[in-house]
C-alpha cells in the first residue's frame, strides 16, 4: 500500500507519495519534494540529540525549524475504506 504526506508550503497544500526506501521521515521527503537542501539541519538536528535530555528537544527543533521554512500541517493521509 503506498504512503501519501498531506503538507502545507508556503500557503500551498500539497499531497505527496512517501516510502520508507527512499526517506528517513515525512521531514524529509517534503524537504526534497519542495527542494530544499537538509545538510545544515540534519547537523544541527543531530548535536540537539546528543546534547539534549529528552527526545521532546529533537520534536521541537524539527517542528520550529520546519515551520520557519514555510511547512506547515505535516501529516501521513489515512487511508478510509
Amino acid at each position: 500500500m503506498a504512503r501519501q504526506i498531506s503538507y502545507t508550503f508556503k500557503n500551498q497544500h500539497k499531497i505527496i507519495n512517501f516510502s520508507y526506501d527512499k526517506y528517513r521521515d515525512m521531514y524529509e521527503a517534503v524537504a526534497a519534494a519542495e527542494g530544499i537542501d537538509l545538510r545544515a539541519f540534519l547537523a544541527m538536528e543531530q548535536q540537539v540529540a546528543m546534547t539534549a535530555k529528552r527526545g521532546a528537544a529533537v520534536k521541537n527543533y524539527r517542528q520550529q525549524e520546519f515551520a520557519r521554512m514555510g511547512f506547515a500541517n505535516i501529516a501521513f493521509v489515512r487511508d478510509e475504506h
